[in-house]
């Protein structure tokens, strides 16, 4: 089951061919607001709504969109409470959009980091902006990219050292070797033969994949 689930960030116009073939949609507070501007009517919009038009919110709710308001304090944000609903409901593929970019670092990160969330551990859940895609691997998983040749991939750790990270198919390849938090030798790889893939033994790797410019 695929989800997609709509934040209130920096989503772009391309972001929109990620809707085909949802089978359910969430605006995550004014991620409902893009999903409008892009003629798309979701199923579910939730959060504190403290940044949605209450004009566009009474016309959702008069189209049968579910309206679920949370207090505007609380312990998950909007989008961590979208994507645990998305789970809850059964979907075990979720597309994260307006999950990066808008005024607020803070919030960029935090969406960031709820791709390396243990409940959803299993669940292919990642953010998508553009050519720019961001998924997490964990420990004992091997994941195949994306990516064509030529493409851009990043390896971050954020959950301690990655240890026995091991690439397939990248320009610079890692054999069993570890990736060390807070350290840039995972930064700006080139997929050289497609499919390239990443797996590793223990910890937790963010994996961002960057689309190849035209003409470059």
């Amino acid at each position: 089951m695929k989800a997609i689930v709509v934040a209130g960030g920096d989503a772009v116009p391309e972001d929109a061919a990620q809707l085909s073939g949802a089978d359910l949609l969430i605006a995550a507070d004014s991620g409902a607001r893009w999903l409008d501007a892009s003629g798309a009517v979701p199923d579910l919009v939730i959060g504190d709504l403290d940044s949605v038009d209450p004009a566009l919110l009474d016309r959702l709710a008069a189209a049968g969109v579910t309206i679920e308001r949370h207090p505007v304090e609380k312990d998950a944000s909007d989008l961590e409470l979208a994507v645990a609903h998305a789970v809850a409901a059964g979907a075990d593929d979720v597309v994260l959009l307006g999950a990066l970019g808008g005024r607020r670092f803070d919030h960029e990160l935090a969406n960031l980091l709820l791709l390396a969330g243990r409940d959803w551990l299993g669940k292919s859940l990642r953010i998508v902006r553009g050519g720019t895609t961001v998924r997490a691997v964990n420990g004992g998983e091997t994941i195949e990219l994306s990516g064509a040749e030529g493409d851009l991939v990043t390896l971050l750790p954020v959950d301690g050292d990655a240890l026995g990270v091991e690439t397939r198919g990248l320009r610079f390849p890692l054999d069993g070797e570890p990736l060390q938090r807070g350290r840039s030798r995972g930064l700006s790889n080139l997929v050289e033969h497609p499919p390239a893939s990443v797996s590793l033994e223990r910890g937790t790797l963010l994996v961002i994949e960057t689309r190849k410019e035209p003409g470059i």
